[in-house]
């Protein structure tokens, strides 16, 4: 049975544009479109980490890529912060980018990341260059993914049919002095279901973080994770200093303690300390992950699939991680992150917030207990909702 007659015979039921799809990609394809949007959200609910300041301004860039195949690949790159961030990807996008691919072969995904970081290495390939890089990389799996009629997951080589998740809900609120905001999140996700959740310490005095330690561990209560995060806050001695209450406490991980090109600094603090030392998510490409990694400087390494380099570079970090030993989570939650995850046999974590609200993708996290389900449409999930686009498209 030839591959047509295994799917007319009803074992694989694909619409008629995602079979011509597959047909069309067993010739050579070319990338014919190139569209982005920018996005932009108005001021909400203000919250903060160690360091940072969230909630007065954010937004993102869409990336759609388009095919003479009749398909179109997703991509969508956020910023927390930074109003004009959007804006400035998009220009590396439509000015650098979009030169370099147009015409080429989306089935060559490694090669048009070489590409790309030949006709970008002048600029510089860390930063914002690598957001660019990376929504490409991830449009194109996207590509690739719809037209096989397959999630992208299982092209990567599956290895879990579900995923367990994490909720991040234990920021620093305005006048919650109390912790009575910082109480009711935690207590939230916990009805929610989360058997695991992370809280950010760091920002005030080691006093302040064990309070919200033991609140968040109460509300928890036995055979629940708490995680902290202080995101960069802290150089080595303050690191090690606190980082000892907290595995103390029974903290399941300590994340980003130092600045990320301490290296040798977390090789120091993962010495010291018997709790895991989770980082990564501001770590680019692959070469900054192997040093890290090749100085045991974490135990969990988080990638973000916007600094990491999407999907391509995130797998090859995934497999050093695992040849080393090494658990990994990711940095960020939704589809297109679970679909790298699922093929990694040592990811343990997915990070998310609350999967109550709507999703801006067109699929949706379908969650089962502590953990999601494996995705079952076509493609890496990367899609947005149309009417999301409409809404906060500049």
């Amino acid at each position: 049975m030839n591959r047509r007659q295994f799917l007319s015979a009803g074992a694989v039921s694909l619409p008629a544009p995602v079979l011509a799809a597959t047909d069309a990609l067993k010739n050579q394809v070319k990338i014919t479109g190139f569209e982005t949007d920018v996005l932009r959200f108005p001021p909400g609910r203000p919250f903060a980490d160690a360091i940072h300041d969230f909630g007065k301004e954010g937004g993102g860039v869409v990336l759609r890529l388009r095919t003479d195949a009749g398909v179109t690949g997703w991509a969508y790159s956020s910023f927390g912060m930074i109003g004009g961030g959007p804006r400035v990807l998009e220009s590396i996008l439509q000015n650098e980018v979009k030169p370099a691919l147009m015409g080429k072969d989306p089935s060559f995904p490694k090669r048009l990341r070489s590409d790309l970081w030949k006709a970008l290495e002048y600029a510089g390939v860390q930063g914002i260059t690598q957001f660019a890089i990376a929504a490409v990389d991830i449009a194109v799996w996207d590509i690739l993914g719809k037209a096989a009629g397959l999630p992208v997951y299982k092209m990567l080589g599956a290895y879990a049919d579900r995923m367990p998740i994490y909720s991040m809900c234990g920021w620093y609120y305005e006048n919650d002095g109390d912790l009575a905001q910082f109480k009711q999140s935690v207590g939230s996700a916990i009805e929610e279901g989360f058997e695991a959740v992370k809280i950010k310490v760091g920002r005030s005095s080691l006093d302040d973080d064990v309070n919200r330690i033991s609140a968040a561990q109460a509300i928890a209560g036995k055979g629940r994770r708490v995680m902290v995060d202080a995101n960069q806050k802290f150089n080595l001695n303050e690191a090690i200093r606190r980082g000892r209450v907290y595995q103390q406490m029974g903290c399941f991980w300590f994340e980003e303690p130092l600045v990320p090109q301490d290296h040798a600094g977390y090789a120091e603090l993962a010495h010291e300390l018997d709790i895991r030392i989770a980082t990564g998510e501001n770590e680019y490409t692959k070469y900054a992950y192997v040093d890290l990694i090749s100085r045991r400087g974490a135990d969990v390494v988080q990638p973000d699939d916007r600094r990491s380099g999407g999907v391509t570079e995130w797998m090859e970090i995934g497999a050093i991680a695992d040849g080393f030993g090494l658990e990994l989570a990711s940095h960020g939650g939704g589809p297109t992150n679970l679909h790298m995850l699922l093929a990694m046999p040592n990811a343990i974590y997915m990070e998310t917030g609350s999967l109550k609200g709507d999703s801006s993708s067109v699929e949706k996290l379908r969650p089962s207990g502590s953990a999601v389900l494996a995705p079952e449409m076509p493609g890496i999930g990367s899609e947005l909702r149309p009417d999301y686009i409409r809404k906060f498209k500049v």
